[in-house]
């Protein structure tokens, strides 16, 4: 998959633990880790704007293309 999902990388810099993030996020800890792990065929717009929010970053900063 070109597209590469680097929330890991901005959980450890920002030391939030996956539970921390699903309880600001309002979403499951079972679809974060989806997410964490590239097996998710999509996100919305609003889950990524939460995330985002919560981590304090960029789309740009979860979000990597690589073809």
């Amino acid at each position: 998959m070109p597209i590469i999902i680097n929330l890991d990388v901005m959980m450890a810099r920002r030391k939030m633990s996956l539970n921390e993030l699903s309880d600001k996020v309002g979403i499951t800890i079972s679809n974060l880790s989806i997410l964490k792990t590239g097996k998710a065929k999509a996100i919305r717009i609003e889950t990524l704007e939460a995330i985002c929010t919560a981590l304090d970053c960029q789309p740009g900063d979860i979000l990597e293309y690589k073809p």
